[in-house]
């Protein structure tokens, strides 16, 4: 496929990625085709930096718990903590140990250091307390929601106690095993407690909202706004354990659906506050609907991307990455038909590159999708092209850059 792509690359900067986009979006999400190469996290950090001082973004969320991730906002404010501590304590899936998220958060922390509240830069995990093999109990959620209105408001319009909650939550190793994922006989999510802890849950949101201006002034925006993530979480966590005792042949697909719903629900919540970098794999960012082999067999379900994007219109932007070569997983040279093998052809390491430009060019004789030797790496779909707003392409993933 003999084809000029040059005029749609350039540079990999934050003013070239802003000027594929038709206004500075709420928003903007960076994809990855695989986790765990610092070498992506690096580029995600000079691209946050440049938004920062050019473009006057305050926040960066990223594809790890969000529970976990307030300590390490907290650390990032005021210095709570060190860095030790929030590396160990505030990412899940193993992030803690990624030299590239290490070098952020000290970076944030030391361009908060003197700044007052209303400049500085703001941390958030957007992910549920989730693991492919499983879910977190909904107890610190949903005990942490409850403290806050029971420190707030009159006892008489809670709708239950600290002990019936705990009570009904009981062993916390009931909601975590790991067993449940492969044998829904094995959750608890449908039992008699599970089924009123839903109802609690949902009466306890009812009441942060009905008492949100007294709230706000009696705590704080922020203490508020905490608490909803509280009321989220609960009730995201309680959903998706009650469809993992489900037995239907659409278990798995409603569950990863709900995933990224709870995924959505934070990203929406995140633009409320201002303008947001968002980082996360490709397939819970893109437009398009999302894939993906299971031990269930194929799923697919609307990422987060495509939730809010359908809600926020031109305020979400998307920019995948796609990469060349990461010879330590096998994944070699690509193929010269292939989207990235014509990429990989252009002189410089990395470029953005104008996707639905190049997908005109290219014109209705797509380019072969590219077949990955290692399942941690997602090939781009040239289809989506059209429905990505911007491409990142970094040539070749070092050998020594794996965390």
């Amino acid at each position: 496929m003999a084809i000029d792509i040059k005029d749609t690359a350039h540079a990999v900067e934050a003013a070239a990625v802003m000027r594929l986009l038709p206004a500075r979006p709420r928003l903007l999400a960076l994809g990855e085709p695989t986790h765990g190469e610092d070498t992506l996290l690096y580029l995600r950090n000079e691209l946050f930096e440049q938004l920062v001082e050019q473009e006057g973004y305050r926040t960066i969320a990223i594809e790890s718990d969000c529970m976990m991730g307030l300590a390490v906002d907290e650390y990032v404010a005021s210095g709570t903590g060190t860095l030790d501590e929030v590396m160990e304590t505030g990412f899940s899936h193993g992030w803690g140990t990624s030299a590239g998220n290490r070098e952020l958060v000290r970076w944030m922390r030391a361009y908060n250091d003197g700044r007052p509240a209303s400049e500085r830069l703001r941390f958030a995990g957007f992910d549920g307390p989730l693991e492919i093999t499983g879910a977190a109990s909904p107890r610190q959620a949903l005990t942490a929601l409850h403290a806050y209105l029971a420190a707030q408001v009159d006892a008489h319009l809670l709708p239950c106690t600290a002990e019936a909650l705990d009570r009904l939550l009981g062993p916390d190793d009931q909601w975590t095993n790991p067993a449940a994922m492969t044998d829904p006989a094995q959750s608890a999510g449908q039992s008699a407690e599970a089924g009123e802890l839903r109802l609690l849950a949902d009466d306890l949101v009812a009441l942060l909202d009905t008492q949100m201006p007294h709230l706000i002034t009696a705590t704080s925006r922020d203490d508020w706004d905490r608490a909803r993530l509280y009321g989220r979480t609960a009730t995201g966590l309680l959903r998706y354990h009650h469809w993992m005792a489900d037995t239907s042949p659409a278990r798995m697909t409603r569950l990863v659906s709900l995933r990224d719903q709870m995924m959505a629900h934070n990203l929406l919540t995140l633009a409320e506050r201002g303008p947001a970098l968002v980082h996360a794999h490709n397939s819970h960012l893109q437009r398009l609907k999302s894939t993906m082999q299971m031990w269930e067999g194929p799923v697919e379900w609307w990422s987060a991307g495509a939730l809010v994007s359908a809600q926020l219109g031109e305020a979400y932007a998307f920019v995948a990455t796609a990469l060349g070569t990461i010879r330590h997983q096998g994944v070699d040279t690509p193929p010269p038909d292939t989207v990235e093998g014509l990429l990989y052809a252009l002189p410089e390491d990395r470029y953005v590159i104008d996707a639905p430009r190049l997908a005109t060019a290219l014109g209705d004789t797509l380019p072969a999708l590219r077949v990955s030797p290692w399942f941690g790496y997602a090939p781009l779909a040239p289809t989506h092209l059209a429905h990505s707003d911007g491409l990142v392409f970094v040539k070749d993933v070092p050998t020594s850059d794996c965390v």
